[in-house]
């Protein structure tokens, strides 16, 4: 049976499935890893109670490493506005995961950094491209941002001081 959509354009029913869809999804179980080598569970992102921001990102993509900078620049003043954790989550894989601790120390990026070595999390939430940025509160992704431009870090802010 074929139903007309006379008032709302089928790309906007589409747009808010998609919506309803994208923002109850949940962190999924995922096994991480510190830069140290320690374990780390993505499946915790969902128990916090505060704003969770991850940043998916890889050593070889330049916008990546323009916005974890560009927020790192700002990290200190943000943490003393707004209550939240920043996690960047690698998607290097074995071939370039030596990059990483060199970068983030060369950077002197002050959040947590963690290893996604497999995709697995990154598959698990559908992300195609990097870098991506999500915001998890309270078991749910409430905000999501794909790609980077300049000023984009001031947008993700704003949602994460709207979020506590």
């Amino acid at each position: 049976m074929l139903i007309k959509l006379k008032k709302a354009p089928l790309l906007l029913v589409i747009s808010l499935l998609f919506a309803a869809i994208t923002s109850a999804q949940q962190i999924p179980a995922i096994k991480l890893a510190s830069l140290d080598g320690a374990a780390f569970n993505s499946g915790d992102f969902n128990t916090n109670g505060k704003p969770i921001v991850l940043s998916f990102w890889a050593t070889w993509c330049i916008p990546c490493i323009n916005e974890l900078s560009n927020i790192n620049d700002k990290y200190d003043s943000w943490k003393k506005e707004a209550n939240f954790d920043f996690y960047a989550i690698s998607q290097d894989d074995s071939r370039t995961i030596k990059r990483v601790q060199p970068l983030v120390n060369g950077k002197n990026w002050d959040f947590t950094v963690l290893l996604d070595k497999n995709q697995d999390l990154k598959r698990e939430l559908n992300l195609m491209n990097i870098p991506y940025t999500i915001i998890v509160k309270d078991g749910k992704i409430i905000y999501r941002q794909s790609g980077y431009v300049l000023g984009d870090e001031e947008i993700l802010f704003k949602a994460i001081k709207d979020n506590q």
